[in-house]
């Protein structure tokens, strides 16, 4: 096995700049400024030996930003697109993101089956995304005669839940640090079908977690301060 998977982050979208609860693809388009995000992304990694991105406008631009880059095609995937929030849906009043942080919050303390009102539940998004990222897997990661990395474009609260699942990432540690846009969380396989986290964001390992807030807290402080709540 020689090689990682990238799950990059699209560059800022418009709804990103909005505060607002865009997931149901195509959805918004990047920003000068998620493109120049993408441009600066491709020319710190590399080319990728593989270039895949979600169904959603922001994904594939990011995507085509850096195929440019290097004159690499690019693949869409199904299936990999954001958590879908349902009645939140292109919301960004306090409330909804109020409510969104609440229950994704719960996700990651191990109530998987708690849905988003009208939306998915953990088991949803990880039903539909962790197959994706098994196949390329399979068909390209574990052939020994494979090498680079696999890019994938997706979205911010997608990756942190499935990579924090695949790779063992404490719950609180991932809702502690949110993947800016253009940035990734990189997972390097290893044996018996597991895989390692290397990279989240600009972080490296070990992860530990924040200590404990008290209830309420974590959410709380993502609504006020401006944050991108799909980060």
């Amino acid at each position: 096995m020689s090689g990682r998977l990238v799950l990059l982050r699209h560059g800022q979208s418009y709804g990103n700049v909005e505060r607002r609860l865009d997931t149901r693809p195509p959805g918004a388009a990047l920003t000068p400024l998620g493109r120049d995000q993408a441009r600066v992304f491709a020319q710190a990694a590399g080319r990728p030996a593989l270039l895949a991105h979600s169904v959603a406008i922001r994904a594939s631009e990011t995507a085509a930003v850096i195929g440019a880059e290097f004159d690499v095609p690019t693949r869409e995937v199904a299936g990999i697109h954001e958590v879908q929030v349902g009645e939140l849906e292109d919301r960004n009043d306090d409330d909804a993101i109020a409510e969104f942080n609440a229950i994704y919050d719960r996700w990651h303390r191990g109530e998987l089956d708690v849905p988003l009102p009208g939306g998915e539940t953990a088991n949803d998004v990880l039903d539909r995304y962790l197959p994706v990222l098994l196949d390329l897997r399979m068909r390209y990661l574990d052939n020994d005669d494979w090498t680079g990395d696999i890019v994938v474009v997706s979205h911010g609260a997608a990756i942190r839940l499935a990579s924090a699942v695949l790779a063992g990432v404490d719950g609180n540690f991932a809702l502690d640090n949110h993947v800016n846009n253009a940035e990734a969380v990189v997972l390097a396989p290893i044996t018996d079908g597991r895989w390692s986290c290397v990279r989240w964001g600009a972080l490296t390992p070990p992860f530990y977690p924040h200590q404990p807030r008290p209830d309420g807290t974590l959410v709380a402080d993502a609504v006020p301060s401006g944050r991108d709540p799909l980060g």
